[in-house]
């Protein structure tokens, strides 16, 4: 039996090596994605994470910060807040769950000493494994191990394999050169790590009736973000940006979210508070377009200078 574990082991030592090497050639030589099934490194893909993260090593002695997800970034236009004086970074990534939130805040929190974290809270971001955001801030940042540790709580194969060729990336500077264009199609990075789109409109259409299932993991993670802000004596206001009205009435669930949330600190959900037009609002079913991000920033400013 010890001779068989042994002799396992060993070729565990073999096949790993192996396996990395194969995934490092299958990365940066496969030019068919059905070949890169379980590994995606979105290098300046969509949201400007790469931009973004570049610019937060340059910044401290924030007086607000925000985090969240895409509704985040496209929603809080940081030029409205340093119109009045204040010191504000926009931390949003796409998808980003509480998972990826939590890696964020770990990461950067200490240097940026916010006074105040604006934490955009939607039950999307709650309801998903976190894969997509995952591979999007592995890709656009440089990996250590609270990377690792998100990883191993995902426990995905596409965020293993997506780490292990980051880290190469890392270690041999692969991506050193890399600079990301502030226009990319309709979107214009904003220094701030704000992204303002191009103006559209949206066209209403009707949803089916739906349920909100969050993920046991994710809720986890918000406790240990709240604890962390708590423990650090940081204020935070939780938001709920808004959503289309008929998007946001089928949801048949909506009121447990927000318990969940205002248990934890003062909650501002905005699809309650506000009325807004969609079709002037919004330039999709869930999105602001520049006329609805300016007029939720100035809500949020507001509260800031109460």
């Amino acid at each position: 039996m010890k001779k068989l574990v042994t002799q396992f082991g060993l070729f565990l030592c073999f096949c790993f090596p192996f396996y990395v090497l194969c995934l490092i050639l299958l990365q940066t030589f496969s030019p068919f994605g059905v070949l890169r099934k379980n590994i995606n490194y979105p290098i300046g893909g969509s949201g400007h994470m790469h931009s973004r993260m570049k610019e937060v090593q340059e910044l401290s002695d924030l007086d607000v910060l925000f985090i969240g997800s895409s509704h985040a970034y496209s929603g809080f236009d940081t030029r409205l807040f340093e119109e009045h004086g204040l010191r504000v970074f926009n931390l949003g990534s796409s998808s980003q769950t509480p998972l990826q939130t939590l890696l964020l805040l770990k990461r950067y929190l200490d240097q940026l000493q916010p006074k105040t974290v604006i934490y955009e809270v939607n039950p999307y971001a709650f309801s998903v494994d976190g894969v997509e955001s995952a591979l999007d801030i592995i890709a656009n940042d440089e990996n250590d191990f609270l990377s690792l540790e998100m990883a191993l709580r995902i426990n995905h194969l596409k965020v293993y394999n997506t780490l292990i060729f980051g880290f190469y990336s890392d270690l041999f500077n692969i991506h050193k050169g890399f600079k990301e264009g502030k226009q990319k199609g309709k979107e214009t990075y904003i220094s701030g790590g704000y992204i303002e789109k191009d103006l559209a409109y949206y066209e209403p259409k009707s949803f089916a009736k739906s349920i909100w299932q969050l993920v046991g993991k994710q809720k986890h993670a918000f406790e240990e973000i709240s604890n962390i802000l708590l423990d650090k004596d940081i204020e935070t206001i939780y938001v709920q940006a808004p959503v289309v009205s008929a998007y946001y009435n089928s949801i048949i669930n909506n009121s447990s979210f927000d318990s969940l949330i205002d248990s934890y600190g003062a909650y501002y959900n905005y699809n309650k508070l506000l009325q807004m037009d969609d079709s002037y609002y919004f330039h999709d079913y869930h999105h602001l377009n520049q006329n609805g991000a300016k007029k939720i920033s100035q809500e949020v400013l507001k509260l800031l200078m109460d």
